[in-house]
């Protein structure tokens, strides 16, 4: 489908505004100035996603210093970032959209400054960070049921809190450190060597230099699913508490999930589709052989009439697929097309039974 001049337009406009964005995060952001970045982040996912792209390529330059490339290395990778950047664009419901670039050029341009300030740090050249203060900043955040929220942070993280989310921010000289309250949350972490970027929820820890990864705390259960980089993660101090952590940490890679349950950590990490980890971002559920009954209570962390599966045999029932949180119906028509299975919608909730 060829794009029309208006929507290309308006991509080029908001490309734009992020790369500015982008750079006024080098240095952090006055009061004023961040409730702007916030405003302009909430308008529309497109900002959102714009901005995590750049973010996205920040990061694996930035990373590039810990083993410093060659000149020829480093501008192969910018090349190759940009060109893994022009995808098609994907259908909008059973696929999930993916976050990608429509203007290469930009990316051309951001790498271009990024890899140049890379090489002036491989060369020899100082470059000053902004200057800490000793005041250390808490701040908290939250969602209502079906809400969602992206919230930047004073470093240029980005937060992005699902419905009945809360966090705690906590700003220190030599640590930023989260705790998150309830729900789910994805960091997209700034690299700040200085400045490790720690998250306590439950009884699970996760440490991370500059990465993006997914944190669900359910109950005594807590999931940590790696999008991009390595995070660290081990038992937290006390479940609930952003006590250091105590135990030999886990090293977790993109692609990986890990299951920490009551303070245990598994033998090793679980291969997964982040994708479907993290399709809430689009406002969607992606679910593969899963039980019927961990769908529904997904569907119920967004939707106002509650689904209730009736039929104890019922709750096991693997099932697939891709929905919409807002669009309660298609699932419910996807409830009816499964042999055996009977809905009911009444005006206070939704009734599941085995025929």
């Amino acid at each position: 489908m060829t794009m029309s001049t208006g929507d290309d337009r308006e991509r080029e406009v908001i490309a734009e505004q992020a790369a500015e964005w982008f750079v006024a995060n080098r240095e952090p952001l006055d009061a004023t100035q961040r409730a702007a970045f916030g405003e302009w982040l909430r308008r529309s996912p497109r900002h959102a996603e714009e901005y995590l792209g750049l973010l996205r390529l920040s990061r694996r330059l930035q990373s590039a210093l810990d083993e410093p490339p060659s000149l020829e290395a480093l501008l192969e990778d910018v090349r190759s970032e940009v060109a893994t950047n022009v995808r098609p664009i994907d259908a909008r419901r059973h696929a999930l959209p993916a976050t990608v670039s429509r203007h290469p050029w930009l990316y051309a341009a951001v790498a271009a400054g990024v890899a140049g300030l890379a090489l002036l740090t491989f060369w020899g050249r100082v470059i000053s960070p902004a200057p800490q203060t000793a005041q250390v900043l808490t701040e908290h955040y939250f969602t209502g049921h079906g809400q969602q929220l992206t919230q930047p942070l004073a470093d240029g993280s980005l937060l992005h809190l699902d419905t009945d989310s809360a966090v705690n921010v906590r700003y220190e000289r030599r640590l930023r450190q989260v705790e998150i309250e309830r729900g789910q949350v994805v960091f997209a972490v700034a690299h700040d060597p200085a400045r490790p970027f720690r998250v306590t929820a439950g009884s699970a820890q996760v440490i991370a230099m500059g990465t993006e990864f997914d944190v669900y705390l359910q109950g005594e259960v807590t999931l940590v699913t790696v999008v991009e980089g390595r995070v660290a993660v081990r038992p937290s101090g006390s479940a609930g508490s952003a006590a250091t952590g105590t135990g030999a940490p886990m090293q977790v890679a993109a692609g990986q999930q890990v299951r920490v349950v009551r303070g245990e950590l598994p033998a090793q990490p679980t291969a997964v589709d982040t994708r479907h980890v993290t399709a809430w971002l689009h406002r969607q559920i992606a679910f593969e052989h899963e039980a019927l009954s961990v769908v529904a209570a997904e569907f119920n962390r967004y939707s106002q009439e509650p689904i209730v599966i009736e039929s104890p045999e019922l709750r096991t029932l693997a099932v697939s697929g891709v929905f919409n949180v807002d669009d309660t119906e298609s699932f419910v028509a996807f409830l009816r097309s499964l042999k055996g299975v009977g809905v009911e919608v009444t005006p206070i909730r939704i009734r599941v039974f085995k025929l």
